[in-house]
């Protein structure tokens, strides 16, 4: 386990939750704080940070990585900020792109032309975990003369078949 700065400021939160709610049960400082020291790190590892997880969104970021994004598209939000950033596929032909990320999962749809755009290939990236998120991440790749111009990552609600709207 690192010890940074963050786990030792909860920690001391949690300590201190504690040795306040044991001191109304009984008022000898010495005790509460013995048994508060004690308890901290079970309720800090057993209630406190099940708790943060659930309710931040936190995930971990990864380099882009062709292997991991063809065999794991639930996971593809990991890697899809490091590649915006990096420019990784900026200047990518389409065929290399099919290469790495696989076929366009769905086209765009051009609304002037009433068909879709084969220059705006759509990745879905998974779903982000989190207990209060109900969208799901894409991706979409956008073409000019045959090369990656842009990526522009947006979100969609998740929607179910047995929902009625």
């Amino acid at each position: 386990m690192i010890i940074t700065p963050l786990l030792v400021i909860f920690l001391v939160f949690v300590f201190v939750l504690l040795f306040l709610f044991f001191n109304t049960v009984d008022k000898r400082k010495w005790l509460t704080a013995i048994i508060s020291l004690v308890a901290t790190p079970f309720a800090f590892f057993f209630m406190f940070y099940p708790f943060l997880n659930i309710i931040s969104n936190y995930h971990h970021q990864k380099y882009f990585n062709s292997e991991a994004w063809i065999e794991n598209p639930a996971l593809r939000y990991e890697m899809i900020d490091n590649t915006i950033e990096s420019d990784t596929l900026i200047g990518v032909s389409k065929q290399e792109i099919t290469t790495l990320l696989g076929k366009a999962e769905w086209l765009s749809w051009d609304d002037a032309n009433k068909k879709h755009d084969t220059n705006k290939w759509n990745y879905g990236l998974g779903i982000e975990p989190g207990a209060f998120n109900d969208q799901r991440e894409r991706v979409e790749i956008i073409f000019e003369d045959d090369k990656v111009i842009a990526l522009k990552p947006y979100q969609e609600e998740i929607t179910f078949e047995n929902e009625k709207e």
